[in-house]
């Protein structure tokens, strides 16, 4: 493979994860960063791994065009979004491949993105190939009646799964960010609260489709890890991911691979057997659509054990270092302990083969991710801003952990930046079993040092008691 230089277009341990990954496979790379971030781990690494010459300020994150002319400015020949910002923005990849000078796109091409970003074109994709999808509609309704003989099925489907409270969504197909949707918990009053949203999306959006679609209540949160090559022809999975563990706000706290252990638990349901359908579901979806990069299948799991795809996230996902460190592939002695999934990721969207199939991929042990971050779960989850003025835990084979808060590394004091999220680190723990993985993430945690205060002067608040709490529950239904 030909020597790129290749742009980080993120911030933070995403952007370290790649600058690394760039350093293995032997490629250079430009790092960007904003003021607020220039105490960053990752302009740390950036400064001592590439040297100034590989480091930009600039205004935003953000902003294409900015983007763009760094490339230009220091002659990149890729782009690598990260995760976030522009990692599925069809929009961005496309503009990158296009321009006068014209960039690889780490990720999958921007058709994909496109197609398989719209949820309702997902779920339509998804049935044809008859793979279970949540039940609800794959397009915008017009029309009262069929809405509400759609919104009598979704309730009986309920009342089938054993669900005492039924609920429906009502959503304006246009809308976004929360607004225009009703929960309807009876069939009598869903036609009113359907005129509802059809004239508060005329009203306000120019657009009086709704969509019709099932409340999730009580379901596992599972995810299949995909792997594609350029063109469509090839694509594996590296197994299953559970992601229940979550916020108030539904964002992922602990991920754990598998995503089910019916070796050492017991299930209601046939879970080795659910297991095996969501991954070849995922895989063969991959193959039908041509997708051609990492990509995460996402799907719920009832407590019957049925499966239903919720949709695809055309990226690399927070979580792709859990999947990774149970992973390994027949032939490629550097996956002894994981397959670094960014690697492969960059790889593969570099022009690379695969070059091995699923029959060479073996699942090793149990992996589980730990997301840290300053927030407060007694208050909701509320985050914490302040100083990080202690931040140290015990270093372990079976332990990687990734953060871009410089105190990790050199006990200087960090202040967490209010433009981002306060996520500090991601802490990913192997064992041979879901006991042992469980022993060591306990002790994992019981080591972590991690203190400073907050912006009024009091401790820092973080979720490490929280994760503590759920490590003994993880892949329990």
């Amino acid at each position: 493979m030909p020597q790129h230089r290749i742009l980080i277009a993120n911030r933070g341990e995403i952007a370290m994860r790649i600058m690394l990954a760039c350093e293995r496979l032997g490629h250079e790379f430009i790092c960007v960063h904003t003021q607020p971030d220039a105490a960053s781990g990752h302009v740390q690494l950036a400064r001592e791994r590439g040297g100034p010459k590989c480091l930009v300020r600039i205004r935003s994150y953000q902003d294409a065009s900015e983007l763009f002319a760094v490339a230009d400015a220091f002659g990149a020949t890729a782009v690598h979004p990260g995760y976030g910002f522009f990692a599925e923005d069809f929009r961005f990849a496309r503009r990158a491949v296009k321009r006068d000078r014209p960039l690889i796109f780490i990720g999958p091409s921007w058709e994909v993105i496109r197609d398989l970003g719209d949820k309702i074109n997902t779920k339509r994709i998804a049935r044809t190939l008859g793979v279970p999808t949540i039940p609800g509609s794959d397009r915008p309704i017009f029309d009262e009646m069929e809405a509400a003989e759609m919104a009598e099925a979704i309730f009986a489907f309920q009342a089938d799964q054993g669900i005492a409270e039924g609920c429906v969504l009502v959503k304006a197909s246009a809308g976004g960010g929360g607004m225009g949707i009703e929960e309807v918990y009876d069939l009598d009053a869903f036609r009113a609260a359907y005129r509802r949203i059809r004239n508060y999306a005329k009203r306000n959006l120019s657009d009086e489709g709704v969509l019709i679609e099932q409340r999730i209540f009580d379901f596992n949160h599972l995810e299949v890890q995909v792997a594609a090559e350029r063109g469509g022809k090839n694509a594996v999975h590296f197994g299953t991911r559970n992601c229940s563990v979550q916020s108030l706000g539904r964002q992922k706290r602990i991920e754990v691979a598998p995503g089910f252990d019916p070796s050492s638990l017991s299930y209601a349901f046939d879970a080795a057997a659910v297991l095996a359908s969501i991954t070849e579901h995922s895989v063969r979806m991959a193959k039908t659509v041509g997708y051609d990069n990492v990509g995460t299948w996402e799907w719920i799991v009832t407590p019957r054990g049925d499966p239903f795809l919720m949709e695809v996230n055309t990226r690399i996902q927070v979580e792709n270092g859990v999947s990774g460190v149970v992973s390994r592939i027949h032939g490629r002695p550097e996956t002894v302990s994981g397959v670094d999934i960014i690697s492969e990721q960059i790889r593969l969207g570099l022009g690379d083969p695969l070059g091995y199939d699923q029959q060479d991929v073996r699942l090793e042990g149990v992996g589980i991710e730990y997301r840290i971050i300053a927030e407060d779960p007694a208050d909701r989850f509320t985050p914490c801003l302040g100083r990080i003025e202690r931040f140290t835990w015990t270093a372990a084979p079976w332990l990687a952990v990734h953060t871009q808060a410089p105190t990790a590394a050199t006990g200087e004091p960090y202040d967490i930046p209010m433009d981002f999220d306060p996520n500090l680190a991601l802490a990913i723990v192997w064992g041979k079993d879901l006991a042992q993985a469980r022993a060591r993430g306990e002790e994992f945690l019981a080591g972590l040092d991690l203190a400073g205060t907050d912006t009024a002067g009091a401790p820092l608040r973080t979720n490490i008691e929280f994760l503590r709490a759920r490590t003994q529950t993880i892949l329990h239904f």
